[in-house]
């Protein structure tokens, strides 16, 4: 039996406070790379560990949307996002803590981090929501002689 779902828009009040939380967290955290003290290069790597843990992120929310209803990417894909994901947050995690910086600016970096990764999974899902509502808004508009769109 197939699943169903029930078509619910988020509001604009909804979008725009995540399309806000999800710039904040990006904002917070390339100032918060930019300001630190030391080493310009503990400061790029810490760059591109926050990138890496910002696509990460993006990967498993759809890895895990995808295959909801059932396995439809293959075993070693989903291992492969879980691990990226794991990866990105141990090193960032690792990188972070050995810096040679202030509490207060590692306590900084770490709540802008976790911002960031928390609103990543929730621009994620708002986006999938307004694709597939779209999907099945269309398919419930769409005439007879036409074949509905899957999700």
């Amino acid at each position: 039996m197939a699943t169903q779902y029930v078509m619910q828009r988020d509001t604009g009040g909804w979008r725009t406070q995540v399309w806000l939380s999800f710039g904040l967290a990006v904002g917070a955290c390339a100032i918060g790379v930019m300001m630190l003290p030391g080493q310009e290069l503990d400061r790029a790597f810490l760059a591109i560990g926050l990138f890496f843990c910002l696509f990460s992120s993006f990967a498993v929310a759809k890895s895990i949307r995808d295959n909801r209803d059932g396995q439809v990417d293959t075993a070693s894909w989903v291992m492969t996002v879980w691990v990226a994901f794991a990866a990105a947050f141990s090193l960032t995690a690792w990188g972070l803590w050995r810096m040679n910086i202030g509490d207060w600016q590692k306590a900084f970096m770490v709540v802008s981090w976790l911002f960031l990764v928390s609103s990543t999974f929730t621009v994620a899902k708002t986006v999938r929501d307004k694709h597939e509502a779209d999907l099945m808004d269309r398919a419930a508009n769409a005439s007879p002689d036409t074949k509905p769109a899957t999700l």
